[in-house]
């Protein structure tokens, strides 16, 4: 068989560059070690710097350097494990959960949100806002939406909304018998409002992970959670949970 025209084509510079970069970050540098300045890297490699740019801008999309305002470019940590398996039984807010509770709101949710929930449209329902941080950065953001039909005993605290408010509403989740959930994952883009609080860029890629809780044979309560893509991966397995993956073998993502 011939070469193909695809074959055929030189590898560009800035891949090469990534790839010897890459190596350097694995037997060099630590997680959270700043990088040195694009000058002195241009000058160490023997590039020029827009092709350094190029090269750390898609390592940095694939989750190797992170830069940090005011701080530079650093050697980012392992990417966090967002498990998507079809075994995982619990509430948003049981023991081993990882999030914080961060507001709690009621009303009226979007239509498509109104859909999934086989609600009443303009019928109101709690959100609850959290987040999850790994390594003192924010790294996913979650909107879990639960209709009062699924906490009908939840106590007239005095805090209206709030992180107590928010608390009390997964109290009242735990009462319900899980039956079962499922999960849908897409690629997404960050919003201003979603981008400012994950310290990212608007428009950067997030992994949009919506999952439906069901109990009492309906939806009992829907999550629309947005990890960066830059610090997540996903996990196939059964096993539940979310995992932190160390090591070169997250390069395979």
């Amino acid at each position: 068989m011939g070469t193909t025209q695809l074959e055929s084509v030189p590898e560009p510079k800035y891949w090469h560059l990534r790839t010897v970069l890459s190596e350097a970050l694995d037997s060099e540098f630590s997680v959270g070690e700043i990088l040195p300045n694009e000058r002195d890297l241009a000058a160490r490699f023997g590039v020029a710097r827009a092709t350094l740019r190029q090269a750390l801008e898609q390592l940095e999309l694939e989750g190797r350097l992170q830069r940090r305002r005011g701080v530079g470019t650093t050697v980012a940590p392992p990417r966090l494990g967002v498990a998507v398996g079809t075994e995982q039984h619990a509430w948003p807010g049981a023991a081993a959960d990882a999030w914080q509770p961060a507001e709690c709101t009621r009303a009226v949710p979007p239509a498509s949100v109104v859909a999934a929930l086989e609600t009443t449209p303009g019928e109101p329902a709690h959100i609850v806002h959290r987040t999850l941080v790994s390594r003192g950065q924010p790294v996913a953001s979650e909107l879990l939406y639960v209709p009062d039909s699924s906490v009908p005993d939840l106590p007239a605290i005095d805090a209206p909304s709030g992180p107590a408010r928010a608390r009390a509403v997964l109290r009242e989740l735990q009462r319900l018998d899980l039956e079962g959930q499922d999960r849908a994952v897409e690629l997404g883009s960050a919003h201003a409002d979603d981008a400012k609080e994950l310290d990212r860029l608007p428009g950067a890629p997030v992994l949009v992970v919506t999952t439906r809780f069901f109990a009492e044979g309906r939806t009992a309560a829907l999550s629309v959670a947005l990890y960066r893509a830059d610090t997540c991966r996903l996990t196939f397995a059964d096993s539940g949970g979310v995992e932190i993956h160390h090591g070169p073998e997250r390069q395979a993502s």
